[in-house]
């Protein structure tokens, strides 16, 4: 039996559905990538998987227990760390611990020993006795995690656990989720950074409520973006200028840069380059390019649910 089994889920609000019949399964010891645009309905996903929130139709198990009649088993389960990290702030990290370790019925004497473990694992102090609102976002972020596994969850739902960090703080914080899932525990995370979902071992596409796409990234990347991609940087590019180039099927903005994809046999970098400089545009380059999730990411919202 999968670690978490979802299906048929639906969530209601009213007659907005922020859910609309999602199904997936997760296996223990896997990093699931759950990602999506705003409202796409990833965060209520995740509320309905800790027994936060009711199913309005369909079902969910999440480490043997259903969601709809076995909530509390569902919550004792799992750990959960919102966008917000839900920390005391007036509370140094290892008080914010103990208080969280104590509301799961931890005894004094284990729950302050792991309060320390974890701190030490996350790469922090446990005599640090700055409050945590003194701290930078990248160190809360990792108290706001340690504060997550302090009942020894079986699976950790992680809702854009690295928003708002600098890039080395969601490095450091990658490297603690793989030493997670490497000891057996189930991480789910949404995140907004493709380059983070490339770390996980599979990856669900939301889009208006529906599973869209789920599979490796390298699967997703070959179902999703097929074909030869080129990668066009200069200045004055204009999107316009290739529409009437061959094999130039797809042209999307990417940063300062266009991504054009076509078929391998039909799309000509010296032809793009040419419509372009024809248009205007000075010091072009275009160069072959491997397809990221951001492209995924992109062609899922072009086509939508289809």
């Amino acid at each position: 039996m999968s670690h978490i089994e979802v299906t048929g889920l639906r969530r209601r609000f009213g007659d907005f559905e922020a859910v609309r019949g999602v199904s997936f399964a997760v296996e223990r010891g896997e990093i699931f990538g759950y990602l999506g645009a705003n409202g796409a309905g990833k965060s209520t996903t995740i509320r309905i998987l800790c027994g936060l929130l009711s199913p309005s139709e369909g079902r969910a198990v999440v480490a043997g227990h259903d969601v709809a009649t076995s909530a509390t088993d569902v919550r004792r389960a799992v750990g959960y760390m919102s966008q917000r990290f839900s920390l005391y702030p007036d509370l140094t990290a290892i008080e914010n611990l103990d208080f969280f370790g104590g509301a799961y019925g931890i005894p004094p004497r284990p729950r302050h020993a792991r309060a320390r473990a974890l701190l030490a694992d996350v790469d922090l102090d446990p005599d640090d006795r700055r409050p945590t609102s003194a701290m930078p976002g990248g160190t809360r972020q990792r108290v706001a995690l340690a504060a997550a596994l302090i009942h020894q969850p079986e699976i950790v739902f992680l809702d854009e656990p690295t928003a708002g960090v600098d890039p080395e703080a969601r490095r450091n914080f990658w490297k603690i989720i793989r030493r997670l899932a490497d000891g057996g525990t189930t991480v789910f995370v949404t995140t907004h950074y493709m380059d983070e979902a490339e770390y996980c071992g599979r990856v669900g596409l939301m889009a208006e409520g529906h599973l869209v796409a789920l599979d490796a990234p390298a699967a997703l990347k070959r179902a999703w973006v097929p074909g030869r991609l080129l990668a066009v940087r200069g200045a004055g590019l204009d999107l316009a200028a290739l529409a009437h180039v061959p094999g130039a099927v797809h042209v999307e903005p990417f940063g300062a840069a266009l991504h054009v994809r076509g078929p391998a046999d039909a799309l000509d970098p010296a032809a793009v380059r040419g419509a372009l400089e024809a248009a205007g545009a000075t010091g072009v380059v275009v160069e072959d390019a491997e397809a990221t999730l951001e492209d995924v990411f992109l062609e899922v919202a072009r086509q939508g649910h289809r």
